[in-house]
């Protein structure tokens, strides 16, 4: 019997999402299979060996399967597991949460990149 390492299902979620771009991945796969390159580009600005990795991790995870069709030129495809829809499903409340409020969070994002302000010497 494998003994429970997580105190809570929180830390056990985390453990298989954690890494800057996993999330985005998952979210992107939610919508059908997707090619490396495809992927990539809806991804965003990941370097193409940090994509690599995160996919590698996701698969060896059970979160996402890839698909190799075996073909000259080589095609691949990665799609959701069960296991990763469900866990994409159990996440669109916070997806919907960061829709409404991404003007926010954006003003929030682009204040902490601002330097902090010379503090005051009165």
């Amino acid at each position: 019997m494998v003994e429970n390492r997580f105190s809570c299902g929180m830390e056990a979620a985390l453990d298989l999402i954690a890494g800057k771009w996993k999330l985005l991945i998952l979210y992107h796969l939610a919508s059908g299979p997707q090619r490396f390159g495809a992927l990539r580009r809806l991804v965003g600005s990941v370097s193409e060996k940090i994509m690599s990795e995160q996919l590698k991790g996701l698969v060896f995870d059970g979160l996402v399967r890839r698909i190799d069709y075996q073909t000259v030129p080589p095609r691949v495809e990665y799609e959701l597991t069960a296991l990763g829809r469900d866990f994409c499903e159990s996440f669109a409340a916070v997806c919907d949460w960061g829709t409404r409020n991404m003007a926010r969070v954006s003003a929030i994002a682009a204040a902490r990149e601002q330097p902090a302000s010379a503090p005051s010497t009165r």
